[in-house]
């Protein structure tokens, strides 16, 4: 186990020359969608389909709710990141066509979209969430945010109980620009003042966060709770199942 000065030190492997690389971690950058946060949408997709007759497992909606997001982050850009009126009829229309349903998928997704707007789904943390990010703190790491959201991002951490493990929160509305744009990540460098070397980036969609993190030099891991279901052009990424995933690639401390 590698130390230095009693960083903790994320091991990076090149695979052409089969060497180890040892960084000191003194920061790590969260993305927040389906990162930290979630919605239950699938169970409120399956009372949706009940409605209507059609009976699908809560583990079928999971998996093809999570098919078509990662469907969207590499066919459409950016497309998440918008009002739901220019994306969702084709979210939904993919949906069905995954889950096998046939028949008025405008009826559905009309439905989906009355339960969604009555329901009003809150954001919730992840359960792996809290207990990585306190972890993170006692082995003396800095934690901050650079999301793609609007201006209600830190209202929302405060409510789930997250805003204050962070340092530094960097709002794409806020800044004025969007990951993958470098800026944004500048911006929190700069912010942070430190090296991007000494940085770890921990999201969801590789073509928004890692794609940005490593145009300033800085490491990024990609959540995917499936394995490389959904992912499978990502060979050779560094894959982790959630947050907690970060842990046993640093090295713990020493007094």
């Amino acid at each position: 186990m590698f130390r230095n000065g009693g960083l903790p030190l994320l091991t990076i492997k090149i695979d052409r020359y089969r060497m180890e690389v040892c960084v000191p971690v003194e920061f790590v950058w969260f993305d927040v969608g389906y990162t930290l946060l979630y919605k239950a949408r699938e169970a409120l997709f399956a009372e949706v389909l009940g409605e209507s007759g059609i009976l699908r497992s809560y583990d079928e909606i999971d998996r093809a709710f999570h098919a078509i997001d990662k469907r969207f982050m590499r066919e459409f850009p950016g497309m998440l990141g918008r009002s739901s009126r220019e994306y969702m009829p084709l979210y939904i229309g993919l949906l069905c066509r995954y889950l096998d349903i046939r028949g008025d998928v405008v009826a559905i997704l009309n439905a989906w979209i009355d339960a969604w707007l009555a329901r009003g789904l809150e954001w919730q943390a992840y359960p792996s969430v809290e207990p990585t990010l306190a972890a993170l703190k006692g082995m003396g790491i800095r934690l901050g945010v650079i999301s793609n959201w609007d201006r209600s991002l830190k209202s929302i951490l405060e409510r789930c109980g997250l805003l204050g493990y962070f340092e530094i929160v960097v709002v794409s509305s806020e800044v004025g620009y969007e990951k993958p744009d470098e800026r944004i990540f500048r911006s929190a460098l700069d912010s942070a003042r430190i090296a991007p070397s000494r940085c770890l980036y921990v999201g969801d969609n590789y073509y928004d966060d890692k794609v940005g993190a490593l145009s300033v030099g800085m490491e990024c891991f990609i959540i995917n709770r499936f394995g490389a279901f959904g992912v499978e052009e990502l060979a050779g990424q560094t894959i982790i199942p959630d947050v907690s995933g970060i842990l046993p690639r640093l090295a713990e401390s020493r007094p």
